[in-house]
């Protein structure tokens, strides 16, 4: 399968890919086949306003968003299946992967992979639940590879539109290397369509993965976008994007980006706090000179002055 084929996902990261970055990337690049939100979780006894707004906002009204939840047992996973319902979300993605410690320890995340109890429970509310669709996003275990063997005759029962897989252990977080022999060995038991998520950073990531695994229902993007976010236009159209035309888009995506929290945030502070993350993974892109000097500003003037030195 070439690249410009695939199903190409954009994962969900805390912090970068809310509703203001998911509607302008599509906007400038054109939509990814579905953008995931960041997790929505229980606080205070009931599914936190913010992440719902997130769910709910207009700007959701160009491209296609799946929300994700994290939940550490049964009553967290009802009032948040139970808050999307009432919303009138009919997908669910289940985070079964995040790595960070306050979660895992919680029971939430790569931590519900050790919770056969709950994994059953939740296996029969997705059975129930006839009018929502479900898909799963895990890691193959916490600290070992093998654990997804103890509960995928839990996954594999469920009723799934598919599992997406990041072969790293929660472990790891994100440093490390991803292990293709423990992807390879889900992928061929997984009884679901399977989507690979992974250090994919070019198209030629891209097209070694759905060359190795024949069947692949596709794949999900996370740091990627962030660092890249030509990278699924330029899948789609086979070929590299030069400098030139990769910040011309992105000076375009932040544009939008930037506007949308001036408008609707208060003061400086506020407005660089929201702002200030959209270059974290870009300075290979704009330079050390100006990431340096983005990171230092203090005033929305300094900050404006140190975007306009780019290109």
């Amino acid at each position: 399968m070439s690249t410009h084929e695939m199903n190409v996902y954009v994962a969900p990261l805390q912090g970068f890919t809310e509703a203001p970055f998911r509607h302008c990337h599509a906007s400038v690049y054109g939509a990814a086949d579905r953008y995931y939100t960041p997790f929505l979780r229980i606080g205070h006894g009931e599914p936190r306003h913010r992440d719902m707004r997130d769910v709910t906002s207009q700007l959701n009204d160009n491209h296609d968003v799946v929300p994700q939840i994290i939940f550490r047992d049964i009553d967290e996973f009802d009032l948040l299946i139970g808050a999307l319902k009432e919303a009138g979300c009919r997908r669910v993605d289940l985070n079964m992967g995040c790595p960070f410690p306050p979660q895992v320890n919680k029971g939430r995340g790569a931590g519900v992979l050790r919770n056969k109890a709950l994994l059953e429970k939740v296996a029969e509310r997705i059975d129930a639940e006839r009018d929502m669709t479900f898909s799963v996003k895990m890691r193959p275990g916490i600290s070992a590879y093998d654990e997804w063997r103890d509960i995928v005759d839990i996954i594999n029962a469920m009723r799934l539109e598919h599992v997406t897989v990041h072969p790293r252990v929660a472990a790891l977080r994100y440093g490390g290397s991803v292990d293709m022999d423990a992807f390879a060995a889900m992928f061929s038991q997984l009884q679901h369509r399977v989507v690979y998520n992974g250090d994919i950073m070019s198209r030629d990531d891209a097209a070694r993965i759905a060359d190795s695994f024949p069947g692949l229902d596709g794949i999900m993007i996370g740091r990627s976008v962030l660092a890249r976010p030509s990278l699924i236009a330029e899948m789609r159209e086979g070929r590299d994007w030069s400098s030139e035309e990769r910040v011309d888009h992105l000076l375009q995506l932040h544009a939008g980006i930037f506007q949308h929290y001036s408008t609707t945030l208060c003061g400086d502070a506020q407005v660089l706090s929201k702002i200030k993350p959209f270059w974290e993974y870009l300075e290979w892109e704009i330079g050390h000179k100006t990431a340096k000097m983005i990171k230092k500003a203090t005033s929305i003037e300094k900050y404006e002055k140190a975007v306009a030195s780019i290109g």
